[in-house]
């Protein structure tokens, strides 16, 4: 499958209530497999042309392939492209990002920061952080630094993934290793008791790995979502995890289990 361009996808997708009916689009057609026309018209309360519309464009955008009369995913379950998965749960987002940054210590401190929506609202949260430097592998993440008189930005190497916007592979592996981290701030696509921490894809879990085995201490921020899922890849076990950060749609009872296993869960209010 030939990955689709994060470019492309800010470009098709400038309207946030467009990107939003888009991504429900795509959740429900790798949820099912397969949607025709008449369906997602009724689930969405859309018109038939304006579903069309919008098959059509993700089909352009190789996020899922038109069939007649409807839509087929590519592979069930894929990774949503970081241009989508931007405008979710963003109120939620801002919050963790909040109760992140407010742990962080005061003085000097060496930060890492892996690819993510969640952790780019930690980075945009550091706009008054004094004295903190932090190592990332996301694009979009070092982008979002550049302007802050305060942090200053270690920039791995490594292969792209135009998916996340993420520098992935030994030479981003290296760069980890060869710096001390004090505190590591990852974003999952899963956080369970039996699986621990898992993303989508193995290669950039396995630079993550890199990443949280250089940090003094390990935080997972992740919208609610996140709490309970499993996802392909595994980046850490709950026991090398101090902290998850959370908001109020994540499953109680998930959050009991964890806690349960030892682990220190935040709840942040949005």
């Amino acid at each position: 499958m030939v990955a689709p361009s994060a470019e492309s996808a800010i470009a098709r997708v400038s309207s946030g209530r467009r990107a939003r009916r888009m991504l429900e689009i795509l959740e429900l057609v790798s949820e099912r497999g397969s949607i025709s026309l008449a369906e997602l018209s009724e689930t969405l309360d859309i018109s038939a042309p304006t579903a069309r519309r919008d098959l059509s464009d993700l089909a352009d955008q190789q996020l899922l392939l038109r069939t007649h009369g409807g839509a087929a995913a590519l592979e069930r379950g894929q990774e949503l492209p970081v241009a989508l998965r931007d405008t979710r749960f963003q109120e939620a987002k801002r919050a963790i990002a909040k109760a992140m940054v407010a742990r962080l210590p005061a003085e000097r401190h060496v930060v890492a920061l892996s690819g993510g929506t969640t952790t780019a609202s930690v980075a945009r949260a550091l706009a008054n952080h004094r004295e903190i430097t932090v190592v990332t592998n996301s694009l979009t993440i070092a982008n979002l630094l550049s302007g802050f008189a305060g942090v200053r930005v270690v920039m791995t190497g490594g292969f792209l993934r135009p998916q996340s916007l993420e520098l992935v592979g030994a030479i981003a592996e290296n760069t980890f290793n060869a710096v001390n981290v004090g505190t590591a701030i990852l974003g999952a696509d899963g956080i369970s008791v039996g699986s621990g921490v898992t993303t989508h894809d193995e290669t950039e879990a396995r630079t993550n790995r890199a990443m949280v085995a250089k940090a003094q201490r390990t935080v997972v921020v992740a919208d609610g979502s996140k709490i309970g899922n499993v996802a392909l890849a595994p980046i850490a076990d709950l026991h090398q995890v101090a902290l998850i950060i959370t908001d109020r749609s994540a499953d109680p009872d998930e959050l009991d289990r964890l806690r349960a296993a030892g682990v220190e869960v935040v709840v942040a209010d949005a």
